[in-house]
């Protein structure tokens, strides 16, 4: 019963990393404005864009990890990979987002990251 729950979970995070980064690559603007910290108008949108590819990136590596390696490899992803929210709600902190966003979005996020690698480290 835990390894469906664990490789659904590690999949659904996937699949919204992945979505989080085409948002960033197509909707730059908009995208940013999710993320708690709205771009400048005048400013670099290379900037948001490599958010996009980042957050693009991690989700296909992770897709690939679960099709390919086993749980205890995707979880070590997953526990890797949650320094990434964490530092996302320290810099939506520092440049002068909400808490309610670095905490309701980031911080959140990254529990439900730690909680998806600890269980696939128990499968």
């Amino acid at each position: 019963m835990l390894t469906p729950v664990a490789y659904g979970l590690a999949v659904v995070l996937a699949l919204f990393v992945l979505f989080i980064g085409a948002r960033f690559l197509l909707s730059p603007r908009p995208a940013a404005a999710g993320y708690g910290v709205p771009a400048k108008p005048d400013g670099d949108a290379a900037y948001l864009e490599i958010k996009g590819l980042r957050d693009l990136t991690f989700g296909i590596l992770g897709l690939a990890l679960i099709a390919f390696a086993d749980a205890h490899a995707v979880g070590w992803y997953m526990l890797v990979v949650a320094i990434a929210p964490l530092g996302d709600t320290l810099i939506v902190l520092r440049h002068g987002g909400t808490k309610a966003a670095a905490f309701g979005i980031h911080f959140a996020t990254a529990v439900v990251v730690l909680v998806s690698a600890a269980l696939l480290f128990a499968v």
